[in-house]
């Protein structure tokens, strides 16, 4: 008695699922992270590093408030979706832990020398302070909302494209990055600033910054759209079938 077929192009394993195409599969491509996956995270880490910082300071432009993690922040979702879409649920999830266990480190170490006793002739250490002093409501606000939006964001791309498969990129960039940023804004506004900004200017706070990433997330969509091409071109395992990866990893 004959065993069940195997499906075109061979089984698919974690991060190696194969890119539909003629054969007829019907799986999400993704590709295994021995390529240019570490590079991608390094960037996804710094951009979210230097935007905790930049959070310190808000910055009014006209009646609208927002703070100085804007100026980067969009990108780490750009990022995050380049990782999504290429490596998947699992290896994205890495790199979203990744980034948060070195941003509670970069936290932690400027706790250290705030509290560390500057020298003699040293005359800048409330400007230390002000900048990169450790206020705990804003670490706990930054940690909890990049964990949470982030992961959603994740979480919703591959989701998406499990039905969409290479098709419709644009709905998972939006989608994901729609759910992701909303769930980090509140999540940030909330901790970090209910009851220092209430009523109105609180709303106002939460709105702006929540539209303006999704914004920039929009009009960054073309550069989005090559970039994870150009990663996609670049990883010698996206969207190949088990049975070749051996090949291919040997060459």
């Amino acid at each position: 008695m004959s065993s069940a077929p195997t499906p075109p192009g061979g089984p698919t394993p974690e991060g190696a699922a194969p890119e539909p195409g003629a054969s007829g599969r019907s799986q999400p491509a993704f590709a295994r992270t021995s390529g240019h996956y570490a590079t991608v995270v390094a960037v996804f880490v710094g951009l979210l590093l230097i935007s905790n910082i930049g959070a310190t300071k808000l910055i009014a432009a006209g009646p609208l408030i927002t703070d100085g993690g804007a100026f980067l922040f969009p990108l780490v979702y750009v990022v995050g979706d380049v990782l999504s879409e290429v490596y998947g649920w699992r290896a994205t999830r890495r790199a979203i832990w990744l980034a948060f266990g070195m941003s509670a480190l970069a936290a932690g170490t400027f706790w250290l020398v705030q509290q560390a006793p500057p020298a003699a002739d040293w005359p800048n250490q409330d400007a230390f302070e002000a900048v990169l002093g450790f206020v705990p409501r804003i670490v706990l606000a930054s940690l909890c909302g990049f964990l949470v939006g982030q992961m959603l964001n994740a979480w919703v791309l591959v989701r998406i494209k499990a039905r969409t498969l290479e098709s419709r990129l644009w709905v998972r960039l939006i989608g994901s990055t729609a759910v992701g940023e909303f769930a980090d804004t509140l999540v940030f506004c909330t901790i970090a600033f209910y009851g220092v900004i209430t009523g109105w200017t609180f709303v106002n706070y939460v709105i702006t910054g929540y539209l303006y990433k999704v914004a920039v997330e929009v009009l960054v969509l073309p550069i989005t759209y090559r970039v994870i091409a150009a990663v996609k071109r670049r990883e010698p395992t996206y969207g190949v079938p088990e049975p070749e990866l051996a090949a291919v990893l040997r060459a």
